[in-house]
Formats: structure tokens, C-alpha cells, sequence
């Protein structure tokens, strides 16, 4: 019988395009767990190539291979200059809760009655 051979699955393997890219690291943000969010920054820079990021944000391949895991705890910084250095750019919008709240304030607001001066 012949032996199966097997190999890590690698998802920097399958984003090729801007759009998958994109839709992988915003997927990996709404879990709000920061060890995924660093480990799929690092998945993202290890299918752009890492030495090509490495030389454009001006960090050692080592130190980003480090940063970018999920044991990696990377500062904002380096958040910063990996996303630069992969052509995209960090978007904020309000989350689903503070939406739900900031209307309700509206909501409030609006149907209060002005009080008359005496």
C-alpha cells in the first residue's frame, strides 16, 4: 500500500487577488480576536512575499515572521506599515452595537420636548 503523503494547509496559498486579500483580513478583524487578526496579517504578507514586505516596511523577515503569528503581538506600527506595504489601508466604521445604541440616542433626542423659558 502506498503511503499518503500530507502537508500543512497554508491559506497564504489561496489570496491571490486585492479582493480575496481584503475579504480574508476584514473576515479576520470582525472576530475582534487580536492573535487572528495578527496571524491572517501575517498569512496576507506571506502571500505578497515576505521578503518584498519586509524590505518595504523596513523590518527584518525575521522580526515580521515573529510579529505576524498567532503568538505574535505585534505593535500598531507595524500593523500600520505591514498594511501599507501590502497595498491596502485599515477602514473604521462603527460597529453593529454602537450603531444600535447611537440610534436609540437619536431616537431619544428627537422625541424630547423642549422645555419653555419662564
Amino acid at each position: 500500500m502506498m503511503k499518503l503523503k500530507t502537508r500543512t494547509f497554508d491559506p497564504s496559498e489561496y489570496l491571490g487577488g486585492n479582493v480575496t486579500i481584503a475579504t480574508y483580513l476584514s473576515e479576520a478583524m470582525e472576530t475582534g480576536d487580536p492573535a487572528f487578526i495578527a496571524d491572517a496579517l501575517g498569512v496576507v504578507a506571506r502571500a505578497r512575499g515576505m521578503t518584498r514586505v519586509a524590505r518595504e516596511t523596513g523590518m527584518a523577515r525575521e522580526s515580521l515572521y515573529r510579529a505576524l503569528d498567532k503568538a505574535g503581538n505585534p505593535e500598531f506600527a507595524t500593523v500600520v506599515r505591514v498594511m501599507n506595504a501590502i497595498g491596502l489601508r485599515l477602514d473604521v466604521r462603527p460597529a453593529p452595537k454602537a450603531l444600535k445604541k447611537s440610534s436609540k440616542r437619536v431616537r431619544a433626542t428627537k422625541s424630547a420636548k423642549p422645555s419653555r423659558a419662564a
